[in-house]
């Protein structure tokens, strides 16, 4: 079973992809609300994939999917980006991501994106 770090500012977003993941067998080990903490707890939880919202409060998704990458090249980073987001989905996909999905999230689109990430 992969284990799933989940980050986004939003406790209704969170919830929301919690419930999709576990659903689908996936565990969550962590959810973080600021790309500190996500930075932090990537380190400390070492998850098979970590879901990054791209927008945040202090530190966004993307420069905390850079510390990420810097810190475990090897590191499986799924953007997660709202509408309107394209330019800011391809520099984290040059940072290093290795997929995204759109919110609002489509149980299957979501599923689809990880299983690919995973495989």
């Amino acid at each position: 079973m992969a284990s799933v770090l989940v980050v986004d500012d939003a406790a209704f977003m969170r919830m929301m992809l919690k419930e999709i993941l576990e659903k689908n067998g996936l565990k969550v080990v962590g959810e973080a609300t600021t790309g500190d903490e996500a930075v932090r707890l990537y380190k400390e939880l070492n998850p098979d994939l970590v879901t990054m919202d791209i927008t945040m409060p202090e530190k966004n998704g993307i420069e905390a999917l850079k510390e990420i990458i810097a810190a475990d090249p090897d590191a499986k980073v799924l953007m997660c980006s709202a509408m309107g987001q394209q330019a800011m989905v391809l520099d984290a996909i040059q940072a290093g991501a290795k997929d995204f999905i759109v919110k609002p999230f489509q149980e299957d689109r979501v599923m689809d994106s990880i299983r690919k990430v995973l495989r």
